[in-house]
């Protein structure tokens, strides 16, 4: 039997820390957790950086370093610094290194790094082992070239030998959700498929109970399935909250794919045990082709935003037309006197309070009492950029409905009223490569550090 402690969704969130020290005190044999995810877009890892503050990974990551130590077992994050680029493992290293130093400790550290040299993948593409996922972009040599970061997802196979160099912490780069979690069970012989199916219940910590911010889980893995509980006092996991989870983030209910084959729940049976715990059996894991997932990041552009607010009534009722007058005239000022072509640059108003977040899908027709004015102008270059940014602001300040009505003024909440964004990425990758030798293409090395 294989315990294995999570203490949240993702370091950075936050946790319960009661039931952090409920879960150390039941002796788990690992502390897993995920560090990240491609959720908040290709920024992060285009640019190889942590979306989390370093203060508060700082704080938490102290916190499970301690609970590491009291229980005694090895501790585990896998896509480190949200994105799981080699700056961001390295960027998680240094923190760990400031806070064995701190705290009078002695551990030894093995960095898993996941980055892909450009020349391995385009060598993949030439060789016929490089292969799209649904709906993935087309892709060249050219493109590969143009990436900032690419990294694979690892999977237990990766993780398992960074445990097996007797590592106290595993700080790995990008990784699939669940392989943190598997990676243990399987290599003692568990069973392979609950190894995987707890594995994906449990990825994010308490989602799949009934309190979900409370973070921490524990699941004990064995021959058969395997058992999850909540640490939290009020917490509970159902076999509604359990079974669910194989919806998330998931377009198949019953399949998930993963590094060397896949999981499939079709058979799978939840029982509650009690009012708290939920055991799980009959899932099943297929032996495939080892293939691993590909991410990748290259800028598109750059971007200067701005941002007005319009509040007067008849203005809010047209908005929608004095929006689209905006963008024709800011386009055709940029394609005369910036000499831009118009296929290489973009003008985009969003109507925040209307339909920013669906546009066109938008069904509600309400009259808001005011509307944020939200342009995004994106160029070539930073300094195409800023000086769109500035053909757009006077429009968002004096722009009138009609050609014979007196020039209003709308609200600028600061000034100036634009800001450069920087610039914009793009995921380009959503593929999967072929390795025969799982380790391949990842780095593994060990690293003593901190004092007795």
């Amino acid at each position: 039997m294989t315990r294995v402690l999570v203490p949240a969704g993702a370091l950075g969130l936050g946790y319960d820390r009661e039931a952090l020290e409920r879960g150390v005190a039941n002796r788990p044999d690992i502390i897993a957790i995920d560090g990240g995810s491609t959720d908040s877009g290709p920024s992060y890892l285009g640019r190889g950086v942590s979306k989390y503050s370093r203060a508060s990974t700082k704080v938490e990551w102290r916190e499970l370093m301690q609970a590491r130590a009291k229980a005694g077992v090895p501790l585990v994050i896998g896509t480190a610094g949200t994105c799981g680029a080699d700056a961001a493992v390295d960027w998680l290293f240094d923190i760990t290194r400031e806070i064995a130093l701190e705290e009078g400790m002695k551990v030894k550290v093995a960095t898993l790094k996941s980055g892909q040299p450009k020349e391995r993948v385009k060598a993949a593409l030439g060789g016929g082992r490089l292969h799209a996922l649904p709906a993935a972009p087309d892709i060249c040599e050219a493109i590969v070239d143009d990436c900032t970061n690419i990294v694979a997802l690892a999977g237990i196979e990766q993780v398992a030998a960074a445990l097996a160099t007797g590592a106290d912490i595993v700080i790995a780069g990008r990784t699939t959700d669940t392989a943190i979690i598997a990676a243990l069970p399987v290599v003692r012989g568990d069973h392979a498929g609950a190894a995987w199916h707890g594995a994906k219940v449990g990825e994010c910590g308490a989602l799949a109970t009934t309190q979900p911010n409370s973070g921490v889980i524990q699941i004990d893995f064995d021959a058969t399935g395997f058992t999850i509980e909540p640490m939290a006092a009020d917490a509970a996991a159902t076999p509604y909250t359990v079974s669910a989870h194989m919806l998330y983030e998931n377009s198949d209910p019953f399949i998930l794919h993963e590094p060397g084959g896949h999981l499939d729940v079709t058979r799978s049976d939840y029982e509650a045990l009690d009012g708290r715990r939920v055991r799980v059996e009959g899932s099943k894991w297929v032996p495939g082709r080892y293939t691993v997932k590909l991410e990748g990041a290259r800028v598109v552009g750059y971007q200067t935003v701005g941002l007005a607010v319009v509040r007067e009534r008849r203005y809010v009722q047209h908005v929608r037309e004095w929006a689209a007058d905006i963008e024709a005239k800011v386009r055709d000022k940029i394609i005369a006197r910036m000499g831009l072509a118009a296929d290489t640059f973009n003008v985009e108003i969003r109507l925040i309070g209307m339909d920013a977040t669906l546009g066109a899908l938008e069904n509600r027709r309400d009259v808001p009492v005011e509307v944020g004015i939200l342009g995004i102008l994106t160029c070539p270059t930073a300094e195409q950029a800023a000086e769109a940014g500035k053909i757009l602001n006077p429009y968002l300040l004096h722009h009138p409905l009609t050609e014979d009505e007196p020039m209003p003024t709308f609200a600028f909440p600061f000034s100036p009223a634009e800001m450069q964004r920087g610039a914009l990425y793009e995921f380009c990758l959503n593929h999967v490569m072929e390795l025969d030798d799982p380790l391949s293409a990842f780095v593994l090395e060990t690293h003593e550090v901190g004092h007795a």
